[in-house]
């Protein structure tokens, strides 16, 4: 009989199969398994190469920007890489003067509407020359009808010319002056007039155009796009000044009887007078944006230079260029009335005027000029009406402002604190209106003592303009404005967070 504890050959080997079995799975379960399987599987992953991880490290910002574009809520951390896009993507883009909006007006014109503006100066620089040509030639009431669109085309054929020959007839200069005039020499004043207003017609369509250009496109700042409309309507207002100008010497009840045909010396003052206004906006606009353009392109040089400007040296400076600006425009208006009375005719010689420095009293103040029986107006209608004294008034606003310019000069160059604190380009731009006084008042008296020859008159009206275009480019040098300090601090502040996001390139870079 077998004893209970004897087992079979059989029983023992399934016992010891078990016993395996267990010893297998009793200590390490199947889950332990599976996550030590992953584990091993991202171990052998990371073994990679040097390569594709800079790869993948340079893709991340892409990636990161395209998952953000498909889900903006989406907020995830960003890798210093990224960062550093980002805040180069951000300076770029304020660095072109672009505010957030890519609707809104620029910071900052571009350089292009400086260009222009400059270009249109020297269009109206040329007409103003021209205009006075056709003064100088009494070519200016030849066409006596204002048509602004029909009248762009002259006559094309003889009996074109004949009718407008006739209707030149019945004005009083030619009933007054010209009655011996045939068509030959009609057709020579004729097209003096005709190229002038022509000319006129041209600078108000080439600089509205680009104007509309420039501000529908977001070319200029709010507040320049609003000057270049104003200087647009300028424009236009004085184009029908000019009309209104030419009026006055087409009808005999327009000015006194017995006197030479002429236009309103007023009329005439007022047409020259915007036509400079004008002019001096465009030069004005388009240094102050090529000025900011330096400004922000080098913020700390710019800094330096405005607060150079700003020292207290330069305050009486600042304020004489100012006051120096209004007296040269002042001059040129005075010299406007002289032309409009042909007052440079008479007194020809500099400095005297007669027997004397002044001419007599009775020919300063004719009480002939008087409108009213007390004579009130004596004083005041004399300076705008007598010739005598329009030139002598002339003559001492000249004299003062080549004065006030050398005196001003001389400032600048003897006084310490003034030199050593004024800038170069002021220094140069005082030297070169001190250069374009002392021409202008050789071609003045040149002008009387040779009885206003054509050229030589040209060629003192242009240097009146030249003058003031001197003045206006000082005053922009030494000018500091709130704007200018505005825009350089906003430049230093993009400039700051460049240099901080170019450290943090500098000290982080990616393990390679």
């Amino acid at each position: 009989m077998a004893s209970p504890f004897t087992i079979s050959p059989l029983r023992s080997r399934l016992v010891l199969k078990a016993s395996s079995l267990i010893s297998q799975d009793a200590f390490v379960c199947r889950r332990c398994l599976h996550q030590q399987a992953k584990a091993n599987t991202r171990s052998t992953s990371t073994k990679r190469s040097p390569f594709l991880d800079a790869f993948k490290q340079a893709r991340q910002p892409q990636l990161r920007h395209q998952s953000s574009a498909a889900s903006p809520s989406s907020q995830s951390a960003t890798s210093p890489l990224g960062a550093l896009s980002q805040r180069i993507t951000q300076s770029s883009s304020s660095s072109r003067g672009h505010s957030a909006s890519g609707s809104s007006f620029p910071d900052v014109s571009s350089k292009s509407v400086a260009y222009f503006l400059l270009a249109s100066a020297t269009s109206v620089f040329g007409i103003v020359v021209f205009g006075g040509l056709t003064r100088l030639t009494e070519s200016g009431l030849s066409i006596t009808e204002w048509r602004p669109v029909t009248g762009s085309l002259p006559p094309r054929d003889e009996t074109a010319w004949e009718e407008e020959f006739a209707r030149y007839k019945l004005s009083p200069e030619f009933r007054m002056l010209n009655s011996r005039m045939g068509l030959e020499d009609f057709k020579q004043i004729y097209w003096m007039e005709w190229t002038h207003r022509l000319w006129g017609r041209v600078v108000g369509v080439t600089f509205l155009v680009p104007t509309l250009y420039f501000v529908l496109r977001r070319r200029v700042s709010r507040g320049m796009a609003g000057r270049l409309l104003a200087i647009c309507g300028l424009i236009g207002f004085q184009g029908a000044l000019g009309w209104w100008m030419v009026k006055s010497g087409l009808k005999d009840d327009l000015f006194d009887k017995g006197q030479q045909p002429r236009v309103s010396q007023y009329r005439l003052a007022a047409h020259l007078g915007t036509a400079f206004l004008a002019y001096l906006a465009m030069v004005w606009n388009g240094l102050a944006i090529l000025k900011e353009h330096r400004l922000v392109r080098n913020p700390a040089e710019g800094s330096k230079l405005l607060q150079q400007l700003q020292r207290p040296e330069l305050r009486s400076f600042k304020r004489a260029v100012a006051a120096l600006s209004v007296l040269t425009f002042v001059t040129a208006m005075s010299g406007a009335l002289v032309a409009g009375l042909d007052a440079g005719l008479i007194y020809n010689d500099f400095p005297w005027m007669g027997q004397g420095l002044l001419p007599p009293k009775r020919e300063m103040f004719d009480p002939f000029y008087s409108h009213t029986p007390d004579q009130k107006d004596l004083v005041w209608r004399n300076m705008l009406e007598n010739p005598v004294l329009v030139q002598l008034d002339h003559r001492i606003l000249a004299t003062t402002t080549f004065t006030a310019i050398v005196a001003l000069w001389a400032y600048s160059r003897f006084n310490p604190r003034v030199r050593a604190t004024m800038p170069k380009s002021a220094s140069k731009g005082m030297l070169g209106v001190v250069h374009l006084v002392s021409l202008q008042v050789v071609l003045g008296i040149s002008t009387l003592w040779y009885l206003v020859p054509t050229p030589v008159a040209a060629a003192h009206q242009a240097g009146a303009l030249a003058l003031l275009t001197g003045v206006t480019l000082l005053a922009s040098r030494v000018r500091v404005s709130k704007r200018s300090l505005m825009l350089v601090q906003k430049a230093l502040e993009r400039q700051a967070k460049v240099k901080g996001s170019g450290t943090m390139q500098k000290h982080w870079s990616p393990v390679v």
